[in-house]
């Protein structure tokens, strides 16, 4: 009772020497206009080609969209405190961060879900996949999946903003996130952090089972085709999918399906890097690699 209440934190990011911070600052500059770069080029070839008017290229827009407004959240944030050397952030700014880092990153785990029962359907179920499939269908799964995290995000970050929080008010850590600003708070957070915990569980787990389901099927069906080519094919309409799902959930699991009042150490600063920073710039590059129509058509605008 005795102590005061703060309502500003001091982001501690990477407190390294000057030369450090100039590379990392050139690093992470020149990292994000890639990313945005990257996200909006297929955002406008997938918009602009009749060619690639199918569900699983717009599901693609959708997580391009995503991944913009992703990697926007936090560069900003930690490029200015890099150039400014001001790393102090309000707890309105903090939470503001919070609430849309965490919202968009549950609604990516809810769009690979779809866009893996998307491709459940195109390879298990080809000749009902137009009719399933249709725009409406892949409108309302969309809407679905932004709503959802969103709601979630909202749910957690309301829990969390109840809470008094008291000095020291440093973050260990480049952006406001969850675990390390629970660990500032002075009043009991064990409500808050059930909550969290739980719905962490929820929109990571539910997400994953259905992935994973797909993928059995998907497999399954693979395996039982007579044709080579056609088992070619097949596989490679899934590998770029399947290969942002394990990056994506592997870093996101171990930083977000485990208690909240574990402390905060540079290992899960080096994580959330790898997935808020650098897996935004590497998906684009995963589906264009891996997808023959999306690089003949961006070989023909070149």
């Amino acid at each position: 009772k005795n102590q005061t209440s703060i309502n500003e934190f001091i982001l501690l990011g990477f407190s390294y020497g000057l030369r450090v911070q100039t590379l990392l600052y050139l690093v992470f500059l020149v990292t994000y206009m890639v990313t945005i770069t990257e996200n909006a080029i297929i955002i406008f070839v997938v918009k602009r080609n009749h060619h690639l008017q199918k569900p699983m290229y717009y599901f693609l827009g959708n997580l391009s969209f995503l991944e913009i407004w992703y990697v926007s959240v936090t560069l900003p944030r930690l490029l200015f405190g890099f150039w400014s050397q001001n790393m102090t952030i309000s707890f309105s700014s903090c939470m503001t961060q919070l609430y849309f880092f965490i919202s968009l990153m549950c609604t990516e785990c809810v769009l690979l879900a779809v866009m893996a029962y998307d491709r459940y359907l195109a390879v298990c179920h080809p000749l009902r996949y137009p009719a399933i499939m249709t725009h409406k269908l892949c409108f309302q799964l969309s809407i679905f999946s932004w709503a959802g995290g969103f709601s979630i995000s909202l749910i957690k970050v309301s829990f969390i903003s109840r809470l008094t929080f008291c000095g020291p008010q440093v973050i260990n850590h480049f952006f406001c996130d969850i675990s390390p600003v629970l660990n500032l708070s002075c009043t009991d957070m064990s409500l808050a952090e059930t909550v969290d915990f739980a719905l962490a569980l929820v929109i990571l787990l539910v997400p994953l089972l259905i992935i994973v389901f797909s993928y059995c099927c998907i497999l399954s069906t693979i395996l039982c085709m007579p044709s080579a080519q056609g088992r070619k094919k097949a596989f490679s309409t899934c590998t770029s999918h399947f290969t942002v799902v394990i990056i994506f959930f592997s870093a996101t699991l171990f930083m977000y399906a485990r208690p909240r009042r574990i402390r905060p150490f540079n290992l899960s600063k080096i994580v959330s890097v790898f997935y808020a920073v650098f897996t935004p710039a590497l998906n684009p590059l995963i589906y264009c690699l891996r997808n023959k129509e999306v690089k003949e058509i961006l070989k023909k605008i070149i």
